[in-house]
């Protein structure tokens, strides 16, 4: 995995996930509505679609929600709007690589935005491919043991035949590959662990660790100003943070 701050920084994007819980109802919803669309409203014949309501569940969104969303799918009192999916690229402070998934109606209306976001947190948007190369999609669950020893949680782990395991004080990093997200998912489950997150995202394999508190509340601003656009359904970078740093920021 990428260095001992991982699973911490990935904790403190769920803390702020958690706090903005309403729009990422909205931003999952769409994507419900595109897979029902393209692949059927079925999650039983729709892997595209099973993943998306896995991680609805994940996130604590309500059953009848999820429904709601993959009938409008269907065409179910559909408001008719067609989404596509986008990716744009970038770097900001520090040379920091970043990526944005967007899933949007209206691309002239997003790119301009998305732009003039990098633009005002002080990085620039590049062209297609240029920091991309650099990411894998994986499954990533954090997990609180709850009392297992991580030998019983490697079981748990290896049974499921999920790819990596990374211990950083009282949570768990587990790793894998997109297509066995619900495989690890229900593994996981059933041994009765905690999953305290539990998504799909997309990892860099080099890492540029931050030691400076200013940049990474700069990097950290053109984040968050990111996941505000309603288009944008999520923000990968390629920067960990030192515990220094890490420890700074939680203080503030």
């Amino acid at each position: 995995m990428a260095g001992h701050s991982h699973s911490a920084n990935i904790k403190h994007r769920k803390d702020a996930v958690d706090k903005k819980k309403a729009k990422i109802f909205s931003k999952i919803a769409r994507k419900l509505i595109v897979e029902a669309r393209l692949g059927g409203p079925d999650i039983a014949t729709n892997p595209g679609l099973r993943l998306v309501f896995e991680l609805a569940r994940s996130a604590n969104m309500t059953k009848e929600v999820i429904q709601r969303n993959i009938d409008k799918g269907a065409g179910v009192g559909n408001d008719g709007a067609v989404y596509e999916e986008l990716m744009y690229e970038g770097y900001g402070n520090g040379g920091v690589a970043v990526l944005a998934e967007v899933l949007t109606d209206n691309r002239n209306r997003t790119a301009p935005e998305v732009k003039k976001i990098f633009e005002k947190a002080g990085g620039n948007m590049g062209e297609k491919g240029c920091v991309s190369y650099m990411f894998e999609s994986k499954s990533l669950f954090l997990v609180d043991p709850e009392g297992k020893s991580e030998d019983e949680i490697m079981e748990v782990v290896m049974e499921a035949e999920a790819d990596d395991m990374e211990a950083d004080g009282e949570f768990f990093l587990i790793s894998s590959s997109p297509s066995s997200f619900v495989r690890v998912k229900e593994a996981l489950e059933k041994a009765g662990l905690k999953i305290e997150m539990g998504e799909v995202q997309r990892v860099s394999s080099m890492m540029i660790e931050v030691s400076d508190v200013e940049q990474a509340k700069k990097i950290q601003r053109l984040v968050d100003a990111l996941e505000d656009n309603d288009d944008v359904q999520n923000v990968y970078t390629n920067h960990s943070l030192t515990e220094e740093v890490q420890k700074a920021l939680e203080a503030e």
